[in-house]
């Protein structure tokens, strides 16, 4: 009968030297728990975060159309309550991707319970997953409501052209507002700071994307800025997954996206690592 010794008898981490990591590679049962505990944290109150934002979006719809879309008006030769309908849908969900990534950091920092999220074994990299990963899932749940509701909508099409490219523009604008709001939760002492961001930022460069016309129709000066804004080939390319009609040039803007979302994560990375705001 072999003979064990104390020292492997003793648990894993008595018997590691101090400072060096007992978990090697990806910490899957943590970054599972931390996902499943930010997904159930909106979900719990999902007819605040999910199906109020999918109303909000019908009023929209309603209110252009009614204002906007009689007579038989076409914008690059489709009914207007079609084109401006794959718009709101991607809106919505760039909005609450964004308002759930700011969210629990910042509250964690408020109530001081931060530490709930820098001492579980969870690598920079897994909770930024962790946290991206329940906003961006809380976007497509968005999303996916307001497209069922349009489904119903009298004198709406909302049938997906190229669903890959719908699929890729949304996830690319979720996870671009996603790493926007963890960057925002870091800053902001308080949700006025939030507010801020949200009010003069995310809902102004959201609205003035193109979601509720082309840029093709503005002055040069003007479709040149519209051009710059990140949030336009987001809007254009998704409009792209079910009209197969765009302003831009979608390879252009699904690149453009990809790269930005990589300087965004490389960002919360860097900050996250060094503790920005977050470590004493």
């Amino acid at each position: 009968m072999p003979v064990t010794t104390p020292s492997e008898q003793s648990p894993i981490w008595v018997r590691t030297p101090p400072g060096e990591p007992v978990l090697h590679g990806v910490n899957w049962g943590g970054l599972r728990t931390l996902y499943i505990k930010e997904v159930r944290r909106f979900f719990k109150v999902q007819m605040q975060t999910v199906w109020a934002p999918a109303i909000t979006t019908l009023l929209y719809l309603a209110i252009f159309t009614v204002a906007l879309g009689r007579g038989g008006r076409t914008v690059m030769g489709v009914p207007f309550a079609d084109f401006i309908a794959p718009g709101l849908i991607v809106m919505a969900m760039i909005q609450n991707a964004f308002a759930n990534a700011s969210f629990s950091l910042l509250v964690g920092k408020m109530q001081g319970n931060i530490v709930d999220y820098l001492m579980p074994p969870l690598s920079t990299g897994e909770l930024i997953a962790g946290l991206v990963g329940a906003a961006v899932t809380r976007a497509f749940l968005v999303g996916f409501a307001v497209w069922l509701a349009m489904l119903l909508w009298p004198g709406v099409h909302v049938r997906l052209e190229h669903p890959l490219w719908a699929l890729w523009f949304g996830l690319m604008g979720a996870l671009m507002l996603s790493f926007m709001g963890l960057l925002t939760s870091l800053w902001a002492d308080k949700f006025d700071h939030a507010a801020a961001v949200t009010n003069f930022v995310v809902t102004p460069l959201s609205l003035l994307s193109g979601t509720f016309y082309s840029v093709e129709q503005l002055a040069p000066t003007f479709r040149a800025i519209s051009h710059a804004n990140p949030f336009f080939y987001v809007i254009s390319g998704f409009r792209f997954g079910f009209l197969g009609i765009s302003d831009s040039p979608i390879t252009v803007g699904a690149i453009g996206l990809l790269c930005v979302n990589v300087a965004l994560w490389a960002i919360c990375f860097t900050l996250l690592k060094k503790g920005w705001k977050i470590k004493q």
